[in-house]
């Protein structure tokens, strides 16, 4: 049972501490009182260093939509380390899987390769600028788009910070200069008509708008169709880039999030399940845009590296990836989504706690809430949210289901019928749990 003082887990944050800050290189995989050190996975479980199976509902953060060691990824990978993992030239891998990601989207033509998705986005940012020559973004109210200072202002605003109805931009990390945040105009999410208006108010300086169609942070609430046609359509009338991050919605389907809602932006970011299990990000688009990283004629308007970047390794295990989700493996991780979030609802109502799920295909999100969650404001967590959240994801992984503390959960390809129902199972009785001490 977590927590446990004798474990080996316990054992290894404590010798941690003394060597890492906070005893972690992830906030993300830290918890109180100390965090599950893995050992091993396979398929969709995941084993500790004390030996505790779970059905892994993180999939490292929505990365692995193979699960682990899926033996055709092996293969790739395992293939291609025996001739080399990185070289100081390009390979034919690049150019495969580019070729792989622009037969899939229709907006893009070409693609440029980073080692992550916070590199991808931080790329496509200074992308928009240098295309259009202006200097500010907008983004939305607790859209989380990586580490890069302008992507994340406004991350995570308390209510005291709200500024009424119109979003303000506020800093994330200490230290932020000011003039971050006065070239990141801050749109609220799911409101066509407060959105419109703030980018036609500061359009001339605009060089693009950063969406994420279902942002994890922000409740992973679905866009409304209505307020993704509203963006693609100011955009083009203000010459602002629409930057769609898909560095975790490309997983809802064959063409992405995109693809669903049926809109096509300049420029996507990508990154998590293009990389096979191997860090990777990618910048994609049509050639107009791209064309800034262009150095055939000297100096590009956006020169670009990174040591690793496009490695063959990341490369082919990627393509092996991508080649396995195929539309039938879409329509399963569809399927058995949808079994995930209605069992998860069902037992909300039989228990009796206010909440429930949103989501798509193999994403959802657990929310305690009595009311619809559509944006950041409204999937802002209470006292008593945050306690029962906390209490349900310990509940989940004593019944051997690991999902991220805030609610998330990634579903793989390798999931039977069997551990679906062990999902909800393990759901149910940790939401009786949470009926019974709150």
């Amino acid at each position: 049972m977590y927590p446990d003082p004798t474990s080996r887990s316990h054992q290894l944050y404590d010798r941690a501490l003394s060597s890492l800050p906070g005893g972690n290189t992830r906030t993300t995989v830290y918890m109180k009182p100390y965090p599950i050190y893995a050992a091993r996975g396979e398929g969709c479980r995941v084993w500790d260093v004390d030996g505790n199976s779970y059905i892994d509902c993180i999939n490292n953060f929505t990365s692995l939509i193979h699960g682990h060691a899926h033996p055709h990824l092996i293969e790739a990978a395992t293939r291609q380390l025996a001739i080399g993992s990185a070289f100081g030239l390009p390979t034919e891998s690049e150019v495969d899987l580019a070729e792989l990601i622009a037969r899939r989207l229709p907006s893009v033509e070409q693609v440029r390769f980073t080692n992550s998705g916070t590199e991808a986005v931080m790329m496509a940012l200074k992308a928009a600028r240098a295309f259009t020559g202006r200097p500010k973004i907008a983004k939305c109210e607790g859209a989380y788009h990586g580490s890069y200072d302008y992507a994340e202002v406004s991350l995570d605003p308390t209510p005291e910070q709200w500024g009424g109805n119109a979003p303000v931009s506020v800093a994330y990390a200490k230290g932020t200069p000011d003039n971050v945040l006065a070239d990141v105009i801050t749109i609220p999410f799911n409101d066509p008509e407060a959105a419109v208006s703030l980018i036609r108010e500061h359009g001339a300086e605009l060089a693009c708008v950063l969406v994420d169609p279902m942002p994890n942070r922000a409740g992973l609430a679905p866009a409304d169709t209505a307020y993704l046609e509203a963006l693609r359509r100011i955009t083009r009338e203000v010459g602002a880039l629409l930057i769609f991050d898909e560095v975790i919605t490309f997983r809802l389907g064959y063409r992405g999030a995109q693809g669903l809602w049926g809109i096509d932006p300049d420029l996507t970011t990508l990154g998590k399940i293009i990389g096979g299990g191997f860090p990777v990000g990618a910048v994609a688009g049509h050639s107009e845009f791209m064309a800034v990283f262009d150095p055939r004629s000297g100096k590009p308007a956006l020169p670009h590296g990174g040591t690793f970047s496009a490695n063959p390794v990341t490369m082919r295990a990627g393509i092996a990836a991508m080649e396995l989700l195929d539309e039938a493996a879409f329509a399963r991780l569809d399927s058995i989504g949808e079994a995930v979030r209605s069992g998860i609802n069902e037992a909300f109502r039989k228990s009796g706690v206010a909440g429930g799920t949103v989501g798509l295909g193999s994403l959802l999100k657990i929310h305690f809430a009595d009311h619809p969650v559509r944006d950041y404001r409204s999937a802002y967590l209470t006292e008593q949210e945050t306690r029962r959240q906390t209490m349900f994801h310990r509940a989940m992984l004593n019944r051997g289901v690991l999902a991220a503390g805030y609610g998330l959960m990634a579903l793989s390809t390798p999931m039977t019928d069997a551990d679906v129902e062990a999902i909800v199972a393990a759901a149910s009785g940790a939401l009786a749990e949470v009926s019974a001490m709150t």
